[in-house]
């Protein structure tokens, strides 16, 4: 079941199972794509000391267990075994989450009898097992060996699907996973090329099992780059770059229409064209913000554009102006409205 939400998308576990056959028998089954929340979570940059300091204890831990485990642990697997047999072992690393030992035992599979019964299958498993293991960049070329060498396999499309997920966790770091981070301020690359992925899983194979998926994640990762479009504007702000910020602004209005960050983009453009001077663009801009968004916090009662900036400068507060601009500084127009988590 999928729940959409103002800032994302949330998902069920869902099951996923692929089988082939391999000679006179069906397989396989292995153990479903444990999916981290596709939901972009949003997390504001006023995160407060005391509860960063908190996942401090739970970072270093984890670094030690990192430096202290070794990747240098082989299968337990005979120079003798038989094919079927190195395949068992292999099912067994997976449903133990032992995805490391499960990926060498797929590797030597495969290099052993690369046009066995379980080579097909060994290669697409390998890439469920370099993607639970983390290895993101490897369990892309993996999906896009077996894309090459098998384009006409039932289940090709699983494996552009794997190709979308693991762009999707690209960009996620050791520090990504135990502390909360606002993705949307982060390098965005891998989010493109996600939705990339999942625009041609769509394109190919729209009945796909894994297309109302994709497109729930797509989903997400459109509100991903709106709102990061509305940082660079407000970064734009900081700068005194007003023309820049305003552009920004007009390009998610533009291209990234139903997403949450709309209404930024237009408070953005009203804010940009006020310093500019514009006052038609300015007008124009806040007419739209008020007729759709009327309860947007950057309009007072009156429906009014309500901004510290004015194309006259800063309305300094009565305390800035008696302590001579020591308290109370004006802050640089920002748009982040975004529901506080």
């Amino acid at each position: 079941m999928l729940v959409l939400r103002d800032r994302g998308l949330e998902f069920d576990p869902v099951c996923q199972q692929i089988s082939c056959l391999c000679g006179d028998r069906a397989v396989v089954k292995y153990p479903p794509i444990r999916r981290r929340t596709a939901c972009m979570v949003t997390r504001h940059q006023g995160l407060k000391l005391v509860n960063a300091l908190k996942y401090v204890p739970i970072l270093i831990l984890s670094l030690l267990l990192l430096g202290c485990s070794g990747n240098d642990e082989q299968p337990d697997i005979a120079a003798d075994a038989g094919e079927q047999q190195m395949y068992e072992e292999a099912q067994r690393y997976l449903r133990g989450q032992s995805y490391d030992l499960a990926v060498r035992a797929l590797q030597l599979l495969e290099s052993r009898y690369p046009f066995g019964k379980y080579a097909e299958q060994a290669q697409l498993e390998l890439i469920y097992a370099h993607y639970q293991a983390f290895e993101h960049e490897a369990a892309v070329e993996a999906a896009d060996r077996f894309i090459r060498l098998h384009p006409q396999h039932p289940n090709v499309d699983y494996a552009y699907y794997m190709k979308g997920l693991s762009a999707y966790t690209g960009n996620e770091d050791v520090f990504a996973r135990f502390v909360p981070t606002d993705e949307t301020l982060r390098d965005t690359s891998h989010a493109k090329e996600a939705f990339g992925e999942f625009a041609q899983l769509l394109a190919r194979y729209p009945d796909s099992p894994y297309a109302a998926d994709a497109k729930a994640r797509m989903v997400s990762l459109r509100n991903l780059l709106a709102r990061h479009e509305i940082n660079v504007a407000n970064y734009y702000f900081r700068r005194g770059a007003y023309l820049a910020a305003a552009n920004r602004g007009r390009y998610v209005v533009e291209n990234y229409q139903r997403t949450p960050a709309v209404p930024d983009g237009l408070a953005v453009m009203a804010q940009g064209y006020i310093l500019l001077g514009m006052d038609d663009l300015a007008k124009d801009s806040i007419n739209v913000l008020a007729m759709n968004y009327p309860e947007h916090p950057s309009l007072n009662e009156a429906g009014e554009f309500d901004s510290v900036y004015t194309l006259d400068g800063l309305q300094r507060s009565w305390i800035n102006r008696a302590s001579f601009g020591l308290f109370d500084p004006p802050q640089p127009p920002q748009f982040d409205n975004r529901p506080r988590l």
